[in-house]
C-alpha cells in the first residue's frame, strides 16, 4: 500500500495532462472549425442609392451570404444604379469581385415597370441579386445547401412573369402622373394658404424620348402688424415643357425642347421658349447608368410679355439665345459624381450672357467613412426680366420678387460614418 501512493500521483497526473490535452485539442479544432465556417460565408456589400432597393428585405430573403457594411471587407461589391427605359426603369446590378475574386466581375439587367407595386419591384431585384451571388458560391461549403427552383411562366408569379410585352402594351409605353396638392396654415395674425399640381406624361422607347409635363402653384399669405395694418402676398406660377429627343446612334441624339412659363416671382406674364438641340455621348448611351459624358447644344427663339416694365424699358419681346452644355456623370465603386457646365448668350448681344457649374460628388474616403459635396454657381449677366420699379422690402423679406444680382451660389458638405 505505501507504494500505491507515489506510483500513482504521476499516473493521476498524467491521466489530468492528457484529458486537459484532449480538451484543449478539441475546444482548437472546434474553434478553427467555426473560423473556417466562418470565412467560408461570401461577404457582400450592398451598394444602392436608387429607387427601388430594400436592403433590409434583401439581407432576410439572402441569409446564406455575409453583408458586410464596409466595403473593404467584402468578397463581392454589388452595385446598382438605374435609368429610365420605355414604362418603366431599368436597373444594371454589377456584381465587383474584390481580394481572391478581384476580376471576376459580372452584370446582371432588370426591367420593371411603372405600373409595378414597391413589394413587385424590390423582389424582382433580389431575384437578380441570388442569380448574381450563385457563381461566387459553388466551390464554397454552403452551395451544399443551396438548390434551384423554377416557376413556369403560367404561374403568373412575381414581376418578371406579370410585365407585359412592350409589342402588347396598350399604352404604347406611355406612363402618365398627376398630382394635386394644397397646404393651410395660420395663427391669430397670420396665415397661409398654397394649392399645387403637376401633371406628366413620358414614353421612352429604344429610338424615342418623350417628356411632357405641367405645373402649377398658387400661394397667399396674410399677415396683420401691431399697428392694425394688414398685408397680403400671392404668388402664381406656372409651366408647361416638351421634350423629344431621337436617337440617331449609340452616342448621338437630335431633338428639342419647348417651355411655357408663367410666374410672378420672374415678372413673366407668359415666356415661350423652342429649342432644337443636338447631343453627343463620348460613351454608348448604353453605359449611362454608370458613366457619361455628353456634350448639348442648344438654339432658338424665346417669345416674353412681362407682367410690368423692364429696366430696359420693355413690356414684351423676342430673344434668341444658344447655350451648350457639357455633363460628366459617374457611378463606380468609389462612389459617385456629377458634373456640368453649361454657358449660354443672346444672340444679338453677346454680353447678355450666364455660365453655371454644378457639382455633386459621393466619396468613400476610407472604411466606414463617406463625404459628400454639393456645389452650384453662375455668373448672371442676363436679367432682362427685373421689373424696373425694383421690389419693395415686403417682396425682399417674402422672397416674392426676383432681385437684381452678379452671381449665385448654393454649397454644402456632409460626412457620414457607418460602422458595427
Amino acid at each position: 500500500m505505501g507504494m500505491r501512493g507515489p506510483t500513482g500521483g504521476p499516473l493521476r497526473a498524467a491521466r489530468v495532462a492528457a484529458l486537459a490535452a484532449t480538451l484543449c485539442l478539441m475546444w482548437v479544432g472546434a474553434a478553427s472549425a467555426q473560423e473556417a465556417g466562418g470565412d467560408d460565408r461570401l461577404r457582400v456589400f450592398f451598394d444602392c442609392q436608387t429607387f427601388g432597393c430594400d436592403f433590409d428585405l434583401t439581407r432576410r430573403e439572402i441569409p446564406w451570404v455575409d453583408w458586410v457594411r464596409i466595403r473593404e471587407d467584402a468578397d463581392v461589391h454589388l452595385l446598382v444604379s438605374m435609368t429610365e427605359a420605355g414604362a418603366g426603369f431599368a436597373y444594371e446590378i454589377a456584381f465587383i469581385g474584390r481580394g481572391e475574386l478581384e476580376g471576376r466581375d459580372r452584370t446582371l439587367r432588370f426591367t420593371s415597370s411603372s405600373t409595378d407595386t414597391d413589394d413587385e419591384r424590390r423582389r424582382g431585384l433580389i431575384r437578380r441579386f441570388r442569380l448574381g451571388l450563385v457563381p461566387y458560391l459553388t466551390d464554397r461549403a454552403v452551395a451544399e445547401r443551396l438548390d434551384v427552383t423554377y416557376e413556369a411562366p403560367g404561374d403568373g408569379v412575381g414581376p418578371a412573369a406579370a410585365a407585359p410585352d412592350p409589342a402588347d402594351d396598350p399604352w404604347d409605353l406611355w406612363v402618365f402622373t398627376a398630382r394635386l396638392g394644397g397646404r393651410l396654415s395660420g395663427q391669430s395674425r397670420t396665415n397661409s394658404q398654397n394649392v399645387n399640381g403637376f401633371f406628366t406624361a413620358s414614353r421612352t422607347s429604344e429610338d424615342w424620348k418623350i417628356n411632357i409635363g405641367t405645373n402649377a402653384s398658387y400661394t397667399e399669405d396674410e399677415f396683420e402688424f401691431e399697428s392694425g395694418d394688414k398685408l397680403k402676398s400671392v404668388s402664381r406660377s406656372l409651366g408647361a415643357d416638351l421634350l423629344v429627343v431621337r436617337s440617331v446612334g449609340p452616342r448621338w441624339g437630335v431633338g428639342g425642347r419647348a417651355s411655357l412659363t408663367s410666374s410672378t416671382f420672374s415678372n413673366f406674364d407668359s415666356r415661350l421658349s423652342v429649342q432644337p438641340a443636338v447631343e453627343f455621348n463620348v460613351f454608348p448611351y448604353s453605359e449611362s447608368s454608370r458613366r457619361s459624358l455628353t456634350f448639348q447644344y442648344r438654339v432658338g427663339l424665346t417669345q416674353v410679355v412681362y407682367d410690368e416694365e423692364t429696366i430696359f424699358f420693355k413690356t414684351e419681346e423676342t430673344l434668341y439665345e444658344q447655350s451648350l452644355t457639357a455633363s460628366l456623370g459617374l457611378r463606380q465603386p468609389w462612389g459617385g459624381a456629377s458634373l456640368s457646365l453649361t454657358g449660354s448668350h443672346f444672340l444679338d448681344d453677346i454680353d447678355k450672357n450666364r455660365v453655371t457649374v454644378f457639382g455633386n460628388l459621393n466619396l468613400r474616403v476610407s472604411r466606414g467613412l463617406s463625404i459628400g459635396f454639393f456645389g452650384t454657381a453662375s455668373r448672371v449677366r442676363d436679367q432682362i426680366n427685373l421689373p424696373r420699379r425694383g421690389a419693395s422690402d415686403d417682396e425682399v423679406l417674402l422672397r416674392r420678387r426676383l432681385l437684381e444680382t452678379d452671381f449665385t451660389y448654393s454649397l454644402s458638405v456632409n460626412l457620414s460614418y457607418t460602422f458595427g
